[in-house]
């Protein structure tokens, strides 16, 4: 799929009615609400491209097409790509190198599978797929830009790290174990086949730092969040308290197979809805 047609089918794409995200973002007042989408459609649609079929050099070079289009729209033209941005771009001055940051996250993914990286690699695929995205949302928000980058780094790495203790399985049938190494390692789990290391019966241990990692970041974004203003971290509440819950019950399940799939909760999700959702 090019780069274009990517676009104007992520273009009209939502989260899912009654996702922590769509909750999250129609509790926004309109323009904020609207840049939110465009945001979302721009990750879609090269999220898309990462996890497509196409060859890797294809995806990468779609990939490509999409940072020279981000280029262009900072440029002041006419963006091809990224019409719905330009607006948001004006509105909320969102930064350049925070689209970029997206990209290079999505490009780790298509320029290889990601099996079992070190933790410093772990942390920038998650400063670039998940912080970067809170860093562009943060700013829609109207926070302060010291207080929503913290907010992002700590909130945006919670929320990734617990999408790789969810997704185990899924991402295995992508070729892909995101798990880090040192982790597996200290659980004395050396082998390099994904299926080996989700079959093993250590991996609770080899999880154990993943989920304290993500404890620890949402320990950090709640403190941010409480000092902050409440009327503009009513959306980042809603989506932390929502995947607070998964990582939670995740934790009381356990990683050793068998594994059934833990999703967001819509009755947290509808409580987090009634205790963020209003000023």
């Amino acid at each position: 799929m090019s780069a274009g047609a990517a676009t104007a089918n992520a273009a009209t794409a939502l989260p899912a009615a009654g996702s922590s995200f769509y909750l999250g973002m129609r509790i926004l007042p309109r323009p904020r609400r609207e840049a939110m989408y465009a945001i979302y459609a721009f990750c879609r649609a090269v999220d898309d491209i990462a996890d497509g079929d196409a060859p890797r050099p294809e995806r990468l070079a779609e990939l490509e097409h999409w940072r020279a289009d981000i280029d262009t729209l900072f440029d002041g033209k006419t963006a091809e790509c990224a019409p719905l941005l330009a607006e948001p771009v004006r509105r909320f001055t969102l930064r350049r190198e925070d689209f970029h940051a997206v990209i290079d996250g999505m490009a780790m993914d298509a320029e290889a599978d990601i099996v079992a990286p070190d933790w410093a690699t772990l942390d920038l695929y998650c400063d670039r797929v998940a912080s970067a995205v809170g860093r562009l949302s943060t700013r829609v928000f109207g926070l302060g830009d010291r207080e929503g980058r913290v907010l992002a780094h700590h909130l945006g790495r919670a929320l990734q790290l617990t999408n790789i203790l969810r997704d185990l399985d899924e991402d295995r049938g992508m070729g892909r174990l995101y798990l880090p190494r040192e982790a597996l390692a200290g659980a004395g789990i050396l082998s390099a086949s994904i299926n080996a290391v989700l079959d093993d019966p250590r991996l609770d241990e080899a999880c154990k730092p993943v989920a304290g990692r993500a404890l620890d970041h949402f320990k950090e974004a709640g403190a941010i969040m409480d000092a902050a203003p409440r009327r503009l971290v009513r959306a980042p509440r809603l989506m932390g308290a929502v995947y607070r819950d998964v990582l939670d019950r995740l934790i009381v399940r356990g990683f050793r197979p068998p594994r059934p799939r833990v999703g967001a909760s819509r009755m947290k999700a509808l409580g987090a809805l009634a205790r963020y959702g209003l000023v």
